[in-house]
């Protein structure tokens, strides 16, 4: 069983978005972490697709791997992006489950699901929408989703057993998750664990 956080959960939520609302809005800016095509290049991403992509649909990708490493998607499948940022994996997901498929994108900064929106109409896609909600309260129904994608979330989340278990819970029979995420494998010193600025950079 996890420890409980002693930091201030609102103060934390406040602090990531800020982080996030400049990727969104200032991607050249410089951060502590690599974003855009140079960062799906290093990740592995097929690069005929990203280059396919808009530039805005791109400038802002900031995950940690690539969840579609672990098998494509297939056509009418419903996916749930669980920390979908500026939509780069949504839109390549949707792209993946076709026309007779949906994807449903989950963030928790407002400036992230703006472009987010813009991005997916801009890539002309109608069947992705974008919900805001935090990873361990989703905003999905029980039993209605065929996989779970995220990328470079969960290690942002306080209580990474309600996520996973609210991931779990909206997952139909037999669903799926591929996953890519920051592991540690030493025990993270109490300290460290409760000082925000060390969550977000």
């Amino acid at each position: 069983m996890a420890q409980e956080l002693k930091l201030d959960l609102t103060q934390l939520r406040k602090a990531i978005q800020h982080e996030y609302e400049e990727v969104a809005q200032n991607p050249d800016k410089g951060f502590h972490f690599h974003v855009g095509r140079p960062l799906a290049q290093k990740l592995g991403y097929p690069m005929d697709e990203v280059d396919g992509l808009p530039d805005s649909v791109v400038e802002s990708f900031a995950g940690v791997g690539n969840p579609f490493s672990f098998g494509s998607l297939n056509k009418g499948e419903v996916v749930a992006d669980l920390g979908s940022g500026a939509g780069f994996d949504a839109i390549l997901a949707m792209r993946q489950v076709g026309p007779t498929g949906r994807v449903i994108g989950v963030d928790m900064t407002p400036a992230m699901l703006e472009k987010a929106r813009a991005n997916a109409a801009l890539a002309g896609h109608n069947q992705v929408e974008f919900r805001e909600g935090f990873l361990e309260d989703l905003p999905i129904a029980d039993n209605s989703v065929d996989v779970v994608i995220s990328n470079g979330v969960f290690n942002l989340t306080p209580n990474k057993e309600k996520a996973f278990a609210e991931a779990h819970r909206i997952l139909k029979p037999g669903g799926r998750m591929q996953v890519a995420d920051i592991l540690v494998q030493v025990e993270v010193p109490e300290d460290a664990r409760n000082e925000v600025d060390l969550w977000t950079g």
